[in-house]
Parts: C-alpha cells; structure tokens; sequence
C-alpha cells in the first residue's frame, strides 16, 4: 500500500499502466497518466453521450408535475396547480421548477430542458471522477461505473433533479475531503454553505447530503471567520425561503409529505438489499479505503453522505424510486470513495483487475434491474396512453369552466391539457393531503372527465381511498389507453362532453399507436429494434 500524499503534480502514484514486464520510474508513470487521462475523459463522456442518446425518449411522469407548476410561474399564475385556486406544493425541486419556468418564454420544450441540463450536470460528474483520483485504475473506475450504469442513464434523461442534486452533493463532499487533506486547500468559505442551501432547495432531504461536507468545513475552519459568516448568512437566506414558502402555500414541508408519510413506511429492508446488491464491490471498495491513513478521513465522510443520503428511503417504501433513484443520489459519492481505495493500490495488475470487476459488476447490475426493461422503454408507452389523452383533452372545444379533470396519475395528463384538474391521490390537492375523503372531494368536484388507472379494461371498485361506482356513476366510459400489459387509463366523461371527449381521444390515441412501436412487452429487444429504427 502507498502512503503517498495527493499533490498530483509531485506525487509518486502506483504504476497503472499495463504490464509490460518492467517497471517505469514515477516521472514517467505521473507524466503518462497525465496523458492519458483526457483520453479516459473523452471515452467517459462518449458513453455518457451514447446512453443520453439512446434513453432520450424517457421523461417520466412525474416530471410533468413540476413543468406544470413552472408553467404557471411563467405565465403569472405563481407557482400553482389550478390557477386562481389555494396554491398548494406538490413539487419538491424549489430550484429545478423555477429553472424551468423562463424556458416557457422562449417556447423551448420542457423536457429539452431538463435533459440537457442534466446532461451538462452528468458531465460535470464524469470531470470529478476522472480528474479526483490519483491513479489510471481508480479514474476508470469510478468513471466507467458512472456512464456503464443503465439507470444513470434513465436518471440523466427522466426530466427530474436526479443529478443536478447528485452533482451539487458531490461537488460538496469533494471540497471536504480536500480540506481533510489539507486544511490550508482552496476551498472558499462561501461555497459549501451555498452549496447546501441550493441542495436544500433542490430536495427538501437535501439538506441531510451536503451537511457531513458542512460540518467539515465548520471543525477544520473554525478558527476562520469568514466562514461563519457564510454559514450564517446561508442559514438566513434558507430560513427566508422557508418562511415564504410557508406564507405562500399555508405548510412548512410540500404537500407530498403529508400524503406518503406513514402509507408507505416498510422497514423490511428490501431497499437496503438492492442497493447494497447492485453497489456492493464499490461500496466494498469505500469500506476498505476506511483502513488506509490517507483514504480514512475523506472515505468516512462520504459514507456519512451517503447514510444521510439513504436514511430516508431505506426506512421506508418511496413512490417513484425507479431504478434506486433515491440511492443514485449518492452513486458518484461511492464511485469516488472506490477510486479512493485503489489509488493507495501498488500492484498495478490488481488495481486493473479490481477496477474492471468493479465496472462490469455495476453495468451488469444496472442491466438486470427489475424495472429497467420497463424504463427504457417508458417514453413510448407514456407517449400513446397519459401523453396522448392529455393531447386529446386540450383538443376539446369546450368552455375554460367546464375544462375539470380527476386523475391519479397527475403528470402528462393535467399538463398537456392545461385542464383544471383534481389529483385525487392528493400530491397535488391540499384538502386530501390533510386527511379529507377524496370521494367527498370528487363529489364536490364534479370534474367532466374523470380518469382511471387499473389494472384491466374494468374499472376497480376502489382507487385511493376512493369510492369509483359512487364517483363515476352517471359517467360514460369514453376512452380506454393501455401503457403496459396490466396498466390501463380508463377515461370517463360526464353525457354532455362525452361525444367531444371520445371524439378527440379516438384521434389521439391512434396518432400515439401511429408514432410509437405499438408493442407493449417491456424488454430489451423493443428497445434495441426502435434505437435502431426498425420498428
């Protein structure tokens, strides 16, 4: 093992180069990875490019919720549900649903947005994880795990904060390790306090991410009074928007915590296995870079970013946590640690072995995931069922009073209709979140259109604590759109819309046949043949 400090340009890391039957001296080894390293650069972000690439067509539900709300921010409504109603959060990325709100201006596609700033994000990444470690085997492989995981590609497309969080965490926990170190590093006093209060305002569990680097920067510069003075007034600016955001919507914490909060708590630890399964040899890696002088401290903190990272989801049943997005938060985080560890490596074959078993043990993972079949085909089959009736409503001729939707699936449909709409799970409607029945809520409603997910062509007879036959009765089964085998949205409208709303569904839902591959099977082969453009 090498206890060799971490001044790259004097110091004398492990020969990573392969076997050639000597040994180079360290001038000669430092100046070859310097070489070589913006090859591995370039290779990392060409994979990056090819998986963006190839999960374009992935913007997941839930990523309409947010581009609904930056839409009425833009258009002057605030940031909203139902315009001219209570505001109520049903967001939870302050931040990422301001960002997209001047986009709506300029007329550019929501969903362009977030992928190419979350791609400008992955690639800031992939920068930290090549230039980070001090040696050709922990560069690959922190880097090549990062762009040869299936899910980061799902993530970096899906429309949501996912890795512009993962970036300003790990941009945190860097600036960290280095003042652990060396306490005299570059760090400004100012940037890991405004680094955990956009963190904050990306998630509100933000906070918990970036703390460990924060509470670094406050023990090793405490002596400095600059940073105080940073961490104060960042501790202003948080309690300013935590006040406003208490003023403007009548709760401290978004709406979506009063609904999950106690429904899907399940500590039986099944998210805890997948995540320790499909990470093991890095999260190994991060565990042994504890036992080394120079890795212990920085390794330790990252470990505590991630166990503040994980708390959360692992005590509970998250929605939403495909592909162990909630554990991808700290994915770069563990990549880095395991960097760590195989740069204090001397044997250059081990390390090169360590790091290629490392890689193909995480891409393999991602591959197999339960759900990632499903995903990287979820654009085309959102496209021809909730993307398709929201077309379809918005195509209506029908007054703005009598544009009145109920959905449990409050993504595409409520934003590409523009229709008012009552989330009647209660992510999205305050009076439910707070305990009001939403039967009794639809009733008081009287939406138009009412629209069912199930798991057939049959309605259930209860979705959400919601009573159907009372709600739906007097209604007519106008549409029927199928995502996947056993996922159907069942599209119900009151008589007098009915003809309108099954007249433009009819058009709509075919136009969605008619442009995506109509297969509903998830699997890899769908996937490849449409990439390839035989489908």
């Amino acid at each position: 093992m090498s206890t060799a400090t971490d001044d790259r340009d004097t110091a004398d890391p492990p020969d990573e180069g392969w076997p050639t039957g000597r040994r180079r001296d360290p001038v000669t080894r430092t100046r070859r990875w310097a070489t070589d390293r913006p090859v591995l650069l370039a290779a990392a972000l060409a994979a990056l490019a090819v998986g963006v690439w190839a999960c374009w067509s992935v913007t997941v539900d839930d990523a309409y919720i947010t581009y609904r709300y930056s839409a009425n921010l833009a258009h002057g409504f605030g940031p909203t549900w139902n315009p001219g109603q209570d505001p109520v959060e049903g967001f939870t990325n302050f931040t990422w649903m301001v960002w997209h709100a001047p986009w709506v201006w300029l007329g550019v596609p929501l969903p362009v947005v977030s992928k190419l700033t979350a791609a400008g994000c992955a690639a800031a990444i992939v920068w930290v994880l090549v230039t980070e470690p001090r040696t050709r085997s922990g560069a690959a492989l922190a880097a090549g795990s990062f762009v040869l995981f299936l899910p980061t590609w799902v993530h970096v497309d899906s429309g949501l904060e996912t890795a512009p969080f993962a970036l300003v965490v790990l941009r945190a926990t860097v600036l960290a390790a280095r003042l652990l170190r060396d306490r005299d590093a570059a760090v400004r006093s100012w940037e890991i306090p405004a680094l955990l209060l956009l963190a904050g305002t990306l998630r509100p569990d933000g906070v918990l991410g970036a703390l460990p680097a924060l509470a670094v920067l406050l023990w090793v510069r405490r002596a400095d009074r600059s940073v105080w003075v940073a961490t104060g007034a960042a501790a202003v600016v948080g309690g300013v928007y935590l006040a406003a955001r208490r003023a403007y919507f009548g709760h401290l914490l978004p709406n979506t915590f009063y609904v999950k909060v106690g429904v899907e708590a399940a500590t039986d630890g099944r998210w805890i296995q997948t995540t320790a399964a499909t990470l093991l040899p890095l999260l190994a890696l991060a565990v042994a870079a504890l036992l080394r002088p120079r890795t212990a401290a920085p390794a330790a903190l990252v470990l505590a970013s991630c166990i503040a990272l994980w708390i959360i989801p692992a005590l509970s049943a998250p929605a939403m946590d495909y592909l162990s997005r909630f554990a991808w938060h700290g994915f770069p985080l563990v990549c880095l640690a395991a960097a760590w560890a195989l740069d204090t490596v001397e044997v250059r074959r081990v390390a090169a072995g360590a790091a290629a078993a490392g890689v193909v043990w995480t891409a393999a993972a991602g591959v197999l995931a339960p759900d990632a079949r499903t995903l990287v085909n979820y654009g085309d089959d959102l496209r021809r069922s909730h993307i398709a009736i929201g077309l379809a409503l918005a195509d209506t001729d029908l007054p703005a009073g009598e544009r009145t939707l109920a959905v449990t699936d409050a993504g595409a449909m409520p934003y590409f209709s523009g229709w008012r709409t009552t989330d009647y799970i209660g992510l999205n409607d305050e009076r439910i979140a707070h305990g009001a029945n939403p039967t009794d809520v639809l009733l008081a409603d009287d939406p138009q259109v009412v629209v069912v997910t199930s798991g057939s062509p049959v309605p259930p007879p209860g979705s959400w604590r919601t009573d159907l036959p009372r709600v739906l009765a007097g209604r007519e089964l106008v549409g029927v759109a199928q995502m996947r085998p056993e996922y159907f949205q069942l599209v119900f409208a009151t008589p007098d819309v009915a003809a309108q709303v099954r007249a433009a569904l009819d058009r709509r839902l075919a136009e969605g046949r008619a442009v995506t591959d109509t297969r509903l099977d998830p699997g890899y082969a769908r996937w490849i043949v449409r990439l390839l453009g035989l489908s």
